[in-house]
């Protein structure tokens, strides 16, 4: 019977540890889902952000850190770099907001969605990207600036915010 306890024991162990090895060989990749940098703000509320995206092509991924950026500003905040001015709180933070208003952001995040009118790309100079790509995806880490203000100022008007 001791025996038996042993050797469960034993498969037990080797079982976690090959569970736990295989969930830190996926998570590696060459940018760990980094998060959203601010490198500063401008007197007219717009936050200069560092972010990345993934997506099948160049464009793609560009076009998702973009996305990225604005749903961080509405619904997460910056934490990252906040200490250069960025204003850490989300704009809306109502509890289940996401989905309370699926419809409206659903539409405002879809490919050329409104979304677009609130961030614009900035530092175009080369070696300003990091940029990687595998058979599957790429991932771009771009700076963009997002116009939290009139963001914010869209939102009130929709009701989405108080």
């Amino acid at each position: 019977m001791k025996k038996t306890f042993i050797i469960l024991a034993a498969l037990a162990g080797s079982v976690l540890t090959a569970a736990d090895c295989r969930a830190q060989a996926t998570s590696i990749s060459p940018f760990p889902d980094m998060e959203i940098e601010c490198l500063g703000t401008e007197l007219d509320g717009t936050e200069t952000l560092r972010v990345q995206g993934k997506g099948s092509s160049k464009s793609d991924a560009i076009e998702q850190a973009k996305k990225n950026a604005v749903y961080a500003v509405i619904f997460q905040g910056i934490r990252n770099g906040a200490d250069k001015g960025c204003d850490m709180r989300p704009l809306v933070t109502e509890v289940n907001a996401r989905e309370k208003y699926e419809e409206y952001f659903d539409r405002f995040f879809k490919d050329g969605g409104d979304y677009s009118k609130y961030v614009t790309k900035e530092d175009e100079k080369k070696r300003s990207k990091d940029k990687v790509k595998t058979k599957t995806y790429v991932v771009r880490v771009i700076t963009v600036r997002v116009l939290r203000t009139q963001l914010k100022n869209r939102l009130k008007g929709d009701g989405i915010i108080k």
